[in-house]
């Protein structure tokens, strides 16, 4: 229990859940500028329309804003550059494997500090159809009227 690593969530991609079937979830590490971490520190990302692809046999995520640290000046980066992902040889193979299969994609699901380290948390995904979709807002609204009448019936 001592050795385990505080975790402080930077942000999330909600509607990947909804847009994509995940059926794999990977933790990466991310390379990144000092002054790109003192703004993640405040909270100055988005991950909306983030997703990792493969170069050279290395893994990149791309789209991922993180918003120029004020003080940073000259040394800021810009902010939807490609940044490099850190993940072991195997894992980078087994991946360019899946997302070579057709309709499979790598999309990024949230951004985190693990300890004092950034992680990037990405998920393997399939992009659903819209009948899919449509199917999920019946189920989620389905759920919502069930508890509205537990909830009252329980205040009875």
């Amino acid at each position: 229990m001592a050795n385990e690593k505080k975790i402080k969530q930077i942000a999330t991609n909600r509607k990947a859940w909804y847009l994509y079937d995940i059926s794999e979830k990977f933790e990466a590490g991310i390379v990144l500028a000092g002054t790109e971490v003192k703004s993640l520190r405040a909270g100055r990302a988005s991950l909306v329309d983030c997703y990792a692809n493969f170069e050279g046999g290395e893994a990149y995520v791309y789209n991922l804003l993180i918003n120029p640290y004020e003080q940073g000046n000259r040394s800021n980066k810009p902010e939807r550059r490609p940044r490099k992902l850190l993940l072991n040889k195997q894992e980078i193979n087994r991946l360019i494997g899946q997302v070579s299969q057709k309709g499979f994609t790598l999309v990024a699901l949230q951004l985190y500090f693990k300890g004092s380290r950034v992680k990037l948390e990405l998920g393997l995904g399939r992009g659903k159809k819209e009948y899919d979709k449509r199917h999920d807002i019946k189920d989620r609204e389905n759920r919502r009227e069930l508890d509205r009448a537990m909830k009252d019936f329980r205040s009875r």
